[in-house]
């Protein structure tokens, strides 16, 4: 799907403005320049970046009600995917966005993005090493599924609501999952690519 295309299902779709798509096309300038020195992204997907990174992040606002007072966690953002588009498309001062990326590289291309578009999120470079208690955790590429579960359920304090975008292993990681107590899920089909997946998972801690 080329740019104008994807630009088209961000607006129509998933409600993108104008504005936010200006700072999608300085972000995705900024990542092929970053990208030319560092490796941020695959090299095979640069040409692919609006459909293949952008839009794949962008899918994930369905599932998540930026109106609360709550927060958002990416663990292994990466290049921003998906937690620097989750924050662009929000609008509320009071729905905080933080992003977890344990290469400095990649810390200070985040840093870069935030001055340069104007756009509200913290940046932690150990998620291991922070108290978190955000009631939405996002994944795209961070690690294995198991290992994500894991993570969310020993980490994260509060009852939140697990986001996980999965390739085209998907499936077979999904039946791989044992039965997990105080968790609840359902599997949504991606937008992107007809063989991901994205797992919508409901974590209630122990009471």
């Amino acid at each position: 799907m080329n740019k104008e295309n994807v630009k088209k299902k961000l607006t129509n779709l998933l409600k993108f403005s104008t504005e936010d798509l200006e700072k999608l096309e300085v972000f995705h300038e900024e990542l092929l320049i970053y990208n030319k020195k560092y490796n941020l992204i695959s090299r095979s997907t640069e040409k692919d970046i609006w459909h293949r990174h952008i839009l794949d992040s962008a899918q994930l606002i369905k599932y998540i009600n930026f109106q609360d007072k709550k927060s958002l966690s990416d663990m292994g953002t990466g290049a921003g995917f998906p937690g620097i588009i989750l924050a662009i498309f929000n609008k509320n001062p009071q729905f905080h966005v933080k992003l977890f990326e344990k290469s400095i590289i990649k810390c200070n291309f985040l840093d870069k993005i935030r001055s340069k578009i104007d756009v509200n999120f913290e940046i932690f470079e150990d998620y291991r090493n922070e108290e978190i208690d955000s009631n939405y955790v996002v994944s795209r590429a961070f690690k294995k599924l198991e290992e994500i579960i894991r993570i969310s359920r020993e980490m994260i304090k509060v009852n939140h609501k697990l986001i996980i975008l999965k390739g085209k292993n998907a499936e077979n990681e999904i039946n791989k999952l044992k039965p997990l107590p105080n968790i609840s899920y359902k599997i949504e089909d991606s937008i992107t690519d007809p063989e991901s997946k994205i797992l919508v998972m409901e974590v209630k801690k122990d009471e």
